[in-house]
């Protein structure tokens, strides 16, 4: 199991519901990718004041590697993969990558 973490520090500008746009556009994309189980997207709940900016963003589990794969290679999400960067402040360094893989337990 792969847990896709993507942190955003996203342009003040940005509206809540802009950002709730680009949250519902990844979980749609659940129905076409057999193995993402699972999208959790928001606002960082935290206070301990460690985020470096990085407020908000989501959470993806996948089944396999192969399903994460697909994901990325999906025409849907390189498109909004490319309108997350355009609403971040700083492009590319606005946005922060953690990828965890997971051992399914036998219980």
């Amino acid at each position: 199991m792969i847990l896709h973490t993507v942190l955003i520090r996203f342009k003040a500008a940005v509206q809540e519901a802009e950002k709730q746009a680009l949250y519902d556009a990844v979980r749609a994309l659940q129905a076409d990718i057999p193995g993402m189980d699972d999208v959790k997207a928001g606002p960082n709940m935290s206070n301990e004041g460690l985020d470096g900016g990085f407020r908000d963003g989501f959470i993806i589990t996948f089944a396999t590697r192969a399903a994460r794969d697909q994901f990325l290679k999906h025409p849907d999400y390189l498109v909004i993969g490319d309108t997350i960067v355009a609403s971040t402040d700083g492009g590319l360094s606005g946005v922060l990558l953690f990828e965890l893989e997971l051992e399914r337990r036998s219980d």
